[in-house]
């Protein structure tokens, strides 16, 4: 019981003397600088030529930010912004991953490949970036034609959230 105690008592110490020597452990310190007080995420380009997919990116990554970034501005505007977050919708690939008795793709593997980037707007540092973010999700077709709905859509929305979860967490914890 003595031993038990004794060790507890040398592991808080440890511990708080880690702690108050301005020990961080490696890839727990966030991206942005302390003097990022604003980001603005402007809206990605689509080299893709998907219709509209870089809107659903922009979007999740701003409200994941507001979501997240307690302390930190959102805009839109680079005007006002310390940081900017800047990306590429590059690749938009639907591929057939199921096919039902009759031969016809029932499920879709869809792969959405993005370019971003994370600049400090005052000494035009890039503190982040990934030229081939790759985020992947799958959509099925109905087998029925009256009740036909394109999944299509429901499963950029789904990719676009875990991408800005991802990405913003990488900016903001440095993982």
């Amino acid at each position: 019981m003595v031993k038990s105690a004794l060790g507890v008592a040398l592991v808080l110490f440890a511990s708080s003397m880690v702690s108050s020597c301005g020990y961080h452990r490696v890839g727990m310190r966030g991206t942005l600088p302390d003097d990022v007080k604003t980001i603005a995420v402007v809206t990605f380009h689509n080299t893709s030529l998907k219709y509209r997919v870089e809107q659903r990116f922009t979007q999740a990554v701003m409200d994941e930010l507001l979501r997240r970034a307690r302390g930190i501005r959102v805009t839109q505007n680079t005007d006002d912004a310390d940081a900017v977050i800047t990306g590429d919708i590059r690749r938009f690939r639907p591929n057939g991953a199921l096919l039902d008795p009759q031969g016809r793709t029932r499920l879709w593997q869809l792969t959405i490949t993005t370019n971003v980037v994370v600049r400090d707007l005052h000494s035009h540092k890039i503190l982040y970036q990934n030229p081939a973010v790759h985020f992947q999700g799958e959509y099925e077709l109905s087998s029925n034609p009256e009740t036909f709905f394109d999944e299509q859509n429901t499963a950029v929305d789904r990719i676009a959230r875990d991408f800005a979860k991802s990405i913003v967490s990488t900016i903001m914890e440095g993982m």
